[in-house]
């Protein structure tokens, strides 16, 4: 018999149902531990289902010989008791060591090895793979233990599905941004690139017809395009640089906080006074492009000391507010909306005219005014409605 697991393991059991795929073999590792200290084992390993679901993978081990180990590290699904637990929430002891020793072709299944435990990981309907703990001596566990054995298989199990989650929305949203950045170049480049293909061959006829003052007009126009493409290319290229954080907007805006003031010596604060956004995968891409022009704005032309962004929800919806004590924008009023003509080529407009852009995609307005101080205030305000049809789906 062995005793029921000390407080010291709980802190252990909570990082379970916290972990992700950054953590995860540390934290396998961790667990092991504990659990082979706990129930008095001499080896464990954790398996889990391959995405073709025929096969079971070791992700973690604790105490396996290096042989036992390689023939272990992949193996069919339907392999015995752990073919068994794979397929339905149970705990199982498995005093046959045949199947097992079969693998590894040595002597440690049965002679170092005289009993296995094995233990379902699963989330919900779903197993997503089991852990075995392997014992010297044919021993007897506490009721007590069993039932916190299978109290942490199901942590584990939900640990794992979290990572999967996880690696799964890191995907869809490196392909979101991926759309995002050919519709970006489509919409600020495409268009220019199409005015100067009209403007070659009038620049063409002027030369051969030897008008002067029309091959230089062209040649301007053409210069003049060919610069705002260069410019644009480059801003979009530093748009899709910092890539979003995976686990979401507020991370990705804590984490160019964590570095402004070293990289432009201005002092930056985020405070968010929101505890659910409700804002959608690609609503926040938007949203943290818009944030982020809006502070390389600040970094390029504020000369500021400080900026903040708020993060804060009105009878109107959330707002997103970035604002600095530098020497202000040159917009044409004190308080406008963005509405700046395509045809403006300067850097500042550039950014405002994509951060509206960006806007209309959420459904929300851009504002552009001076602040009390005199500095510079970027307002997005993004609308409950639209956000209400998010959280619906």
């Amino acid at each position: 018999m062995h005793p029921t697991p000390a407080a010291h393991d709980l802190p252990m059991m909570a990082a379970l149902s916290h972990i992700d795929g950054g953590d995860l073999e540390l934290l396998l590792e961790r667990f092991l531990v504990s659990i082979v200290e706990m129930s008095g084992a001499k080896a464990g390993a954790v398996r889990v289902l391959t995405d073709e679901g025929d096969k079971m993978r070791l992700v973690g081990q604790l105490g396996l010989p290096d042989h036992v180990v390689a023939a272990e590290r992949q193996v069919a699904r339907d392999c015995g008791m752990c073919g068994v637990a794979s397929g339905r929430d149970m705990l199982v002891w498995m005093d046959d060591m045949g199947s097992c020793a079969r693998h590894s072709r040595q002597t440690y299944f049965g002679v170092q090895c005289q009993r296995v435990l094995v233990i379902s990981l699963p989330h919900g309907q779903q197993i997503m793979g089991i852990y075995n703990l392997f014992f010297q001596e044919p021993v007897e566990l506490s009721v007590q233990t069993e039932t916190m054995l299978r109290l942490i298989g199901q942590l584990l199990g939900l640990a794992l599905h979290n990572a999967r989650v996880e690696r799964e929305r890191l995907r869809v949203t490196v392909m979101k941004e991926r759309q995002d950045m050919v519709n970006e170049v489509h919409d600020v480049i495409a268009q220019t690139l199409a005015y100067v293909k009209m403007r070659l061959p009038l620049l063409n006829a002027a030369m051969l017809a030897h008008d002067d003052l029309n091959s230089a007009k062209y040649f301007e126009d053409v210069k003049k395009a060919v610069g705002e493409v260069h410019h644009n290319l480059r801003e979009v290229m530093t748009f899709f640089r910092a890539r979003m954080d995976p686990l979401g907007l507020l991370n990705a805006l804590n984490g160019i906080a964590s570095g402004f003031f070293d990289r432009t010596g201005i002092r930056l604060e985020i405070k968010n006074s929101v505890r659910n956004l409700g804002l959608s995968d690609e609503q926040e891409i938007q949203v943290f492009h818009i944030v982020q022009e809006a502070l390389a704005n600040t970094a390029k032309h504020s000369r500021a000391r400080a900026a903040l962004v708020t993060i804060d929800t009105s009878r109107h919806g959330l707002e997103f507010v970035v604002e600095d004590d530098g020497l202000g924008m040159a917009v044409p009023s004190a308080s406008t909306i963005v509405t700046m003509a395509k045809e403006s080529t300067t850097n500042a407009h550039f950014g405002l005219e994509i951060m509206k852009s960006r806007a209309q995609r959420l459904g929300g307005t851009i504002e552009v005014c001076t602040s009390e101080g005199g500095g510079t205030r970027v307002h997005l305000s993004i609308p409950s409605s639209v956000l209400s049809a998010f959280k619906c789906h």
